[in-house]
């Protein structure tokens, strides 16, 4: 946070939303309760809605990454459950948040049925509401297009920390609503980035020509091979 972005305060009328603050019904926890590629797909366009004490922000949902379970090498699960990795195993649309390199929170949506650990990562994020909330957390001098392109930036846009994991995804203070919904024209898949295991698994989603996704570079992607254990679920 800059020294005049501290000095504002997340109500100042600096950098003001855009819109009107969205509303409506949240995704039912059945939509997340289905195959993780899917929910990671369906997801964009989506809109989430972030609500702390500080206040509301919220941005739609322009990039997603899916982690498949186990037999996933750069899915969490792949060693096992462990007491980090518990609510991955949990209740589908529910929220799993961890911390890495020591410096940034990220934050997922966990999908298929209870006991099978999979989610989807919100990697990047179009500002819509609380504009300059979203400023005060992480810097006046920050474009608008970079306030939440990463999945480390759209944790600190938004406050989600730590506190928040295990969350459900269906009531405050973490809710995703349904937004305008994207073609499939306009939705590119690319292999993930950011890994080191199963680095060319076409498992990344992205609004195609949003300004707003993240600048991670992904190596080519190729055909996904199930394993036999995945096969059985």
């Amino acid at each position: 946070m800059s020294a005049s972005a501290a000095r504002l305060g997340p109500r100042s009328s600096a950098g003001a939303s855009r819109t009107r603050p969205a509303v409506g019904a949240p995704l039912p926890r059945s939509f997340y309760a289905r195959d993780t590629e899917r929910v990671a797909r369906d997801l964009l366009g989506a809109i989430l809605i972030a609500e702390t004490p500080d206040g509301v922000a919220s941005g739609r949902i322009v990039e997603t990454e899916a982690y498949l379970g186990e037999h996933d090498g750069a899915c969490h699960a792949a060693v096992g459950r462990t007491a980090r990795t518990e609510w991955l195993y949990g209740e589908p649309g529910t929220a799993y948040v961890y911390f890495i390199y020591g410096a940034h929170w990220c934050v997922n949506a966990v999908t298929r049925r209870t006991g099978l650990p999979s989610a989807v990562l919100l990697r990047a994020l179009e500002p819509i509401d609380g504009i300059a909330l979203m400023r005060w957390r992480r810097g006046d001098d920050v474009a608008l297009r970079d306030l939440a392109n990463g999945p480390g930036k759209l944790c600190a846009a938004l406050g989600i920390t730590g506190a928040l994991n295990g969350a459900r995804l269906d009531r405050p203070p973490l809710r995703i609503i349904p937004g305008e919904s994207v073609r499939d024209d306009d939705v590119a898949v690319t292999a993930r980035v950011g890994i080191a295991r199963a680095v060319d698994w076409p498992l990344r989603f992205l609004v195609r020509g949003s300004p707003f996704v993240s600048r991670g570079v992904p190596g080519p992607p190729r055909r996904r091979r199930r394993t036999a254990k995945a096969a059985k679920r």
